[in-house]
């Protein structure tokens, strides 16, 4: 977009608690290359599927009304599927989202999951019916790696879908913090446990640990899942299970003491871990899944390992733990690249630039709307 353009230009950008600090850094950027944004909580504006308070879906119909009379936003960035982006698409606001997993593989396991509980069902059914109406009505889905885009691509050919590695980090802010002490030598994990698709690809982790006894493995993490993979490794004394960890002074701590960072996992948008441990400059091996290869690049930034495979896993620790001059290497290819590709200012104006390609789209609604 130009500058006269994006000098008026209002977005709005909408996400989860959890990640308001990292779009706040992105807005931020953004606002550099004059548009103006604002970033909300979704959870302040629409209720939960379950919430059968009427006065407080008034109240919360009401704040995103007066919102968007306020702000009138030109568009709308929906970082995570919600209501929020039903509403949006009845004002007849261009919607722009941010596709982050794999979302319809995600669906499938919960759906298994809850398959007896009534309850857990109707509520599923309603956040797929609102998942669906959101991707088929949006003007642009923005998926944030090859493996979701040639997903996306196949669901919806017709659909304007442009790549955005939107996972960025400042690489000021992820430097050595000594505090934790930890057994070496060891590997860390760090990674929650809330998707079985993701989590159960530690199952192939009882099988490392007793081949190398010798190395202490620390996972940092939790969720709805720990229950089920823990008792298969606190069994091991050369496991260690953290729990949750502060971010990110703690993780900065964690990621600082480690020796090789693994990441076993069965499903991954992109990674995020795996920017913050490569801004630390650790040797990296990953599962060879998802978006996992738009970060790590085999035998460069560090090692892929097969799916499943627990000898290729025991290989490449054993290598990096022995090498430690190539780990060094790794750790340093790896920090350039993601300093030079995933930096907010590199991914605001990447998005800037696919604004900028679907400029009319977005010129047409202001008039249109008088926004």
């Amino acid at each position: 977009m130009s500058n006269s353009a994006t000098s008026i230009f209002n977005l709005l950008i909408v996400g989860e608690k959890t990640r308001i600090a990292h779009l706040k850094k992105f807005a931020s950027e953004l606002e550099k290359l004059h548009v103006k944004c604002m970033v909300v909580n979704d959870l302040e504006y629409i209720d939960k599927s379950t919430e059968i308070n009427l006065l407080k879906k008034s109240q919360k119909n009401k704040k995103i009304k007066e919102l968007l009379k306020n702000f009138k936003p030109n568009a709308v960035l929906l970082d995570r599927l919600s209501k929020f982006g039903q509403i949006i698409i009845k004002e007849q606001i261009p919607l722009l989202i941010l596709l982050r997993g794999n979302y319809w593989e995600e669906s499938s396991y919960v759906k298994e999951e809850i398959s007896e509980n009534f309850v857990k069902k109707m509520s599923f059914d309603k956040h797929q019916k609102i998942a669906e109406e959101i991707f088929s009505k949006a003007h642009i889905i923005l998926p944030i790696s090859k493996y979701l885009e040639s997903i996306v691509l196949a669901k919806y050919p017709k659909k304007n879908i442009r790549l955005f590695h939107a996972d960025g980090r400042d690489s000021s802010e992820w430097f050595r913090e000594k505090g934790m002490e930890l057994k070496h030598p060891c590997v860390g994990l760090l990674q929650g446990a809330n998707i079985w698709g993701k989590t159960k690809e530690l199952a192939i982790l009882p099988e490392i640990l007793e081949k190398l006894p010798d190395v202490h493995f620390y996972w940092a993490g939790d969720g709805v899942y720990k229950d089920k993979v823990l008792p298969l490794l606190e069994k091991y004394e050369n496991f260690h299970w953290l729990g949750s960890l502060e971010y990110p002074d703690k993780v900065r701590e964690f990621l600082t003491e480690i020796d090789v960072y693994l990441l076993l996992t069965g499903l991954e948008g992109l990674g995020q871990t795996v920017i913050e441990a490569s801004l630390m400059k650790k040797p990296i091996i990953a599962t060879n899944v998802g978006g996992i290869p738009d970060l790590v690049k085999d035998g460069n930034t560090g090692c892929l390992i097969k799916l499943g495979d627990s000898k290729d896993a025991i290989s490449k620790i054993s290598f990096l733990l022995k090498n430690n001059s190539e780990g060094v290497i790794f750790g340093e290819n790896a920090y350039n690249f993601v300093k030079e590709n995933f930096s907010w200012s590199k991914i605001a104006l990447d998005f800037s630039r696919i604004m900028t390609k679907h400029s009319d789209l977005f010129i047409t609604k202001k008039r249109n709307n008088n926004l």
